[in-house]
């Protein structure tokens, strides 16, 4: 008949208290009593018929039987240790769950993910689209690509790629208000913002324009809503070139001044920064600000 196993809390209570010779110092380690730790040691001895310690005044010390056992339990939880860490981390390889805005996932991420799949095929991508701000802590999202300046406390971020950007207005408003002169001008048109606000004051001050107002108007989480608004005539819009080519090209859009590349106004890869370092968010780090996900051309 085989020797049953000893309960796990006397061994880890036994490995603690040969650590330290000392019950209270190995209660403290384990946050129970002296008294407890007495009891898990002379529970151990009890069921493995020998004495594994002595007991003198000053503390306790190995016996001849304890000093013999001890290699063996800490070895033991060593691999209990190392396989723990290996199953959690083959749980981490799987599903990646990746949050992007809806233009970047159809013009960028997914014309590319063949090679992340060809690169990594026991990562799965799992793409959900969204335009708000991720609460990593409860939406399951382990990375995001968002539009923007990159700044974002307690997150990592980095920076994928600067898409060109372009000024459009409804043919309505234009007529309105007459093609702007210079991009001062555009000042005091009414503004169709982007979720935070930002994109049209890096606009303005780029093109060298001082004093702006607050910006006011309308603003939207997703893209696509940005460009409805902008095509009704509620205001120009700050919108990624390649998005609006084809308004452009049909006249349903206005080209309002030139071209300003924004570089800090980009696209960037954001994930807490305790989670930087998971084997499948590295991987996928590593894929999209590499040479074979920016082999491409840089404009969506």
């Amino acid at each position: 008949m085989s020797q049953k196993v000893p309960p796990l809390n006397a061994l880890k209570a036994f490995e603690a208290a040969a650590r330290h010779l000392s019950v209270k110092l190995a209660a403290e380690e384990l946050c129970v009593t002296p008294g407890a730790v007495s009891q898990m040691l002379k529970t151990l001895e009890a069921h493995l018929g020998v004495q594994l310690f002595e007991r003198v005044p000053r503390g306790i010390y190995l016996t001849d039987a304890g000093r013999d056992y001890l290699p063996s339990i800490r070895n033991a939880f060593r691999q209990i240790a190392e396989a723990s860490r290996r199953v959690a981390a083959s749980n981490d390889v799987g599903t990646l769950t990746v949050s992007v805005t809806p233009f970047f996932a159809s013009a960028w991420l997914v014309p590319r993910m063949a090679s992340f799949q060809r690169a990594h095929p026991e990562i799965d991508l799992q793409i959900v689209t969204s335009s708000a701000l991720v609460d990593f802590s409860r939406s399951g999202v382990d990375v995001a690509v968002r539009h923007g300046l990159g700044r974002y406390p307690g997150l990592r971020s980095d920076r994928v790629v600067t898409v060109e950007m372009v000024v459009v207005a409804a043919p309505s408003l234009v007529a309105r208000l007459g093609r702007p002169a210079s991009p001062a001008d555009l000042a005091r048109w009414p503004q169709v913002h982007d979720a935070d606000r930002k994109g049209w004051s890096l606009w303005f001050q780029t093109n060298g324009v001082a004093e702006v107002r607050v910006p006011r108007g309308p603003s939207f989480d997703d893209t696509g809503l940005l460009l409805k608004a902008v095509m009704s005539g509620q205001g120009a819009g700050l919108l990624p070139a390649a998005m609006v080519e084809n308004e452009i090209r049909s006249g349903e859009l206005i080209q309002l001044v030139q071209t300003t590349q924004m570089e800090e106004f980009a696209y960037y890869l954001v994930c807490p920064d305790n989670k930087q370092g998971l084997p499948k968010i590295a991987a996928f780090r590593e894929w999209i600000l590499g040479p074979a996900a920016q082999s491409a051309a840089v404009e969506p």
